[in-house]
């Protein structure tokens, strides 16, 4: 069978083009915060973006979203310009839109603004329609997701809010933040992932992927195996720096995604539907493993061919420091500056709810399979990561966003008292 081996051009799309606004409003809420509402959200990431858009489509227009930056997926594009992204690793059917309504989806925006694209971003396109592995523009994306937060309301419903807590009681939840407290008849969390801090027995010191590297640098020590570490090395040569790379596996993972292609699909879904809480545990350990696009193939190998890069595969890392990175056989890789790109960890609640109510198990909350909602409090439901000892691995992904957004909204929806439409009725809409 032919391997599809795509081209390093996709590596760089544009980014800051001006695209059309949408012919309603795009103001940020201001003011205080309301003292009530039926919805909270919190977080305006993708995942908010689209729990937000699917209540709008059923009618549930009392929502608020809180997030400490004030914008929708605000943080989640600034963490993407600060590695330099240009390109999504999903692809084009995974979008933060809503499916079965009258919506534009993520293919059709980037068609309606064909002319704005480059002709290698066209063919993706043409590669989306005929059904096959497409890579998306975040330049595209970003304009896609502002369009989707102006028509369906969700920027002017948007306050800049840091959440310190969220506290049942017998009427409702309070949402505790930085700017005052707002009751809900439902919270919904939508916290993201937080990179994965170094381990507690390391010295310290060092730089993060998801933070600039010192001008002053000549060479930079990457630790980690996936995308942001490829991203990092990638901005790193293009500066002209000397690179060594430090991996645990014994050689790079070149993927489409960190998750099996099966998970993104309903029969992937049911494998976890039918299994106990062990087989998810391995599941969740076999199938989510850190990878690297395949568009950074070519550039990598070229630049450990000449020199630049040094790879150092199969070794685990006991230590580091600014400067140094100590390896399990007792050597030690030096650069000027160490950057840990090692992954990230899911919010799942706590800090935020008591732990009572996440009920924590093996790092995961104890969550509804039907509703996503936390079986201690229904009140309270989750969509993202948090959601994969449900969902799968593909829970953090932006199409897991909107499997789970299905089930939170519906919910939602049902016990507000809004009539959720069947699925014949949405047919019929389409």
């Amino acid at each position: 069978m032919m391997k599809f081996m795509p081209e390093p051009h996709l590596l760089e799309s544009p980014r800051g083009r001006e695209w059309p606004h949408p012919l309603v409003s795009r103001s940020a809420a201001t003011g205080p915060l309301p003292v009530r509402a039926d919805v909270v959200i919190v977080g305006a990431g993708p995942a908010g973006l689209a729990v937000a858009s699917a209540l709008w489509h059923l009618g549930v227009s009392d929502v608020v979203l809180l997030d400490r930056d004030g914008r929708p997926c605000q943080r989640f594009f600034d963490r993407i310009d600060t590695l330099g992204q240009r390109v999504l690793r999903s692809p084009y059917e995974h979008h933060p839109g809503v499916e079965g309504y009258r919506d534009c989806e993520l293919l059709d925006f980037a068609r309606l603004h064909w002319s704005r694209l480059t002709p290698v971003e066209r063919r993706e396109i043409r590669m989306a329609q005929a059904g096959h592995r497409s890579v998306v523009p975040v330049d595209v994306f970003e304009a896609y997701s502002r369009h989707i937060a102006a028509v369906h309301g969700v920027t002017a419903r948007t306050w800049c809010a840091d959440v310190h807590e969220v506290r049942p009681g017998r009427t409702g939840l309070a949402v505790h933040t930085d700017h005052g407290r707002v009751n809900a008849r439902f919270t919904v969390l939508c916290l993201g992932e937080e990179r994965r801090a170094a381990p507690a027995a390391w010295s310290g010191g060092v730089g993060y992927w998801d933070e600039p590297v010192p001008a002053s640098a000549r060479s930079v020590v990457v630790v980690g195996a996936g995308l942001s570490a490829a991203h990092v090395i990638a901005n790193s040569l293009a500066r002209g720096l000397t690179v060594r790379w430090v991996l645990r596996e014994n050689e790079e993972r070149y993927q489409c995604a960190d998750v099996n292609a099966s998970f993104f699909r309903p029969e992937g879904r049911a494998r976890f539907d039918h299994s106990s809480w062990s087989d998810r545990l391995t599941l969740m350990g076999r199938h989510r493993r850190a990878s690297v696009m395949f568009e950074f193939q070519p550039l990598l190998r070229a630049a450990e061919a000449d020199g630049r890069l040094t790879v150092h595969r199969g070794h685990a890392v006991v230590d580091a420091r600014p400067g140094a990175v100590r390896l399990a056989d007792g050597n030690t890789v030096h650069g000027d500056h160490v950057v840990l790109a090692i992954g990230t960890t899911p919010s799942t609640g706590e800090g935020l709810l008591p732990a009572d109510i996440v009920r924590a198990r093996d790092g995961w909350p104890d969550l509804d399979e039907r509703t996503l909602a936390y079986r201690a409090d229904p009140r309270v439901l989750a969509v993202g990561a948090a959601a994969c000892m449900v969902l799968g691995p593909a829970a953090r992904n932006i199409d897991g966003h909107r499997v789970a957004t299905a089930r939170v909204a519906a919910t939602i929806a049902a016990r507000i008292g809004v009539t959720v439409p069947t699925a014949m009725e949405v047919a019929a809409l389409v």
